[in-house]
């Protein structure tokens, strides 16, 4: 006999954690424990206004910006994109479910105009060739394929 689909009442609350969710060898949790970006915000605090509306973490922007590195996103749009959809990439950023992601044209605008004098990009890359990256990280940087 075939029963008839019942369609269930959604939830009130729903119980789930990121943190659960994100594998534990994924390639975001070996940067994560190799990512200090707790200075960021007072090293660039002089390019921000203290009138106006609050403006995106520093920290998000970084941190989005790390993910497109490694994961080879070279667009901004389709990194916002993809912060969006991916939830291993919303654990990297602290995002949460809820959390925005930010519009693909804050990039541009940060890059092309606040942080276009800043030597943010200069101490990252340093601070990069300094930091020992994980062997099995590299290996999984070399062996993953470049997307179109």
């Amino acid at each position: 006999m075939m029963g008839e689909r019942t369609v269930a009442q959604e939830a009130l609350f729903y119980s789930f954690s990121l943190e659960r969710h994100v594998p534990a060898d994924h390639l975001l949790r070996s940067i994560d424990r190799f990512v200090d970006l707790s200075g960021i915000r007072e090293h660039l605090r002089p390019f921000y206004s203290e009138t106006g509306r609050p403006s995106i973490d520093p920290e998000l922007m970084i941190r989005m910006l790390i993910i497109g590195y490694c994961m080879g996103v070279r667009s901004e749009r389709r990194l916002c994109e993809e912060v969006h959809l991916n939830l291993a990439y919303r654990w990297f950023c602290r995002l949460g479910l809820e959390g925005d992601v930010p519009d693909h044209s804050t990039f541009s605008k940060n890059r092309h105009g606040r942080f276009r004098d800043s030597d943010l990009c200069a101490n990252c890359s340093r601070r990069r060739s300094r930091a020992a990256w994980p062997r099995d990280w590299l290996e999984a940087r070399a062996s993953r394929p470049t997307p179109a």
